[in-house]
């Protein structure tokens, strides 16, 4: 006389949704800690760069070599071609001084903190060397009420025309130290975050651009 055998364990569908879990709770646990990894931030790369770190070339902010950025950006607008180093790249993108703000009223006791905005950027930093434009944006991530933590998102690339306007093609991409080159969102936001930096007036002249090239050390835009 057979006997049913009584199984008392998880189900194989159980310990493959496990398996699964495991491994993307793995692999979410693995990005976080790239992204948050501190990047280190220099002016030039070490006689002997460290395999396991990942560098931020800080684009040049020398007010000495960028008195002509304002005449360059006012020979733009009224149609004629320039040519940019990056501390006119820089300075340009400089974020106006910021006004004096009031004085904030003391919350009343037992009123929530006000929110705080989870991904806010800071201005973007520019190098411009070997036909290559590093584009650097600092983010700020706050989240969970104890993260708070400034991340450095950093693309190396050129620029190539889509439809009618030119926009930034990265070649090497970095969220904090996780390479994230496959992944078009991130590359998008990063170059709408630095098109939302610049000047409003340079706006219309971009779209109106007929060339971006990148020779050396220098950006140049020619106009149609």
């Amino acid at each position: 006389m057979s006997k049913k055998v009584e199984r008392n364990g998880p189900s194989w569908t159980e310990v493959i949704i496990g398996a699964v879990l495991s491994l993307a709770l793995g692999v979410a646990a693995g990005f976080a800690y790239l992204v948050l990894k501190p990047v280190a931030v220099v002016k030039a790369l070490p006689k002997e760069p460290a395999a396991d770190v990942v560098y931020f070339i800080e684009g040049s902010h020398d007010s000495s070599k960028a008195r002509q950025a304002a005449a360059k950006q006012h020979e733009l607008l009224q149609g004629r071609a320039i040519a940019l180093n990056e501390d006119e790249l820089n300075a340009l993108f400089a974020p106006a001084p910021a006004a004096t703000p009031a004085p904030a009223k003391p919350a009343a006791k037992g009123s929530p903190a006000a929110p705080t905005q989870t991904i806010t950027p800071e201005a973007p930093n520019f190098r411009v060397h070997d036909g290559v434009v590093q584009l650097g944006l600092p983010v700020r991530i706050a989240a969970f009420g104890w993260l708070d933590q400034k991340v450095i998102l950093q693309a190396t690339g050129t620029f190539a025309k889509e439809g009618d306007t030119f926009v930034f093609q990265p070649t090497e991409f970095y969220l904090g130290s996780c390479p994230i080159e496959r992944l078009p969102a991130v590359k998008s936001f990063i170059f709408k975050r630095v098109v939302a930096a610049a000047p409003a007036e340079l706006h219309d002249a971009w779209d109106k651009l007929a060339d971006v090239t990148v020779e050396g050390t220098t950006l140049k835009l020619a106009v149609q």
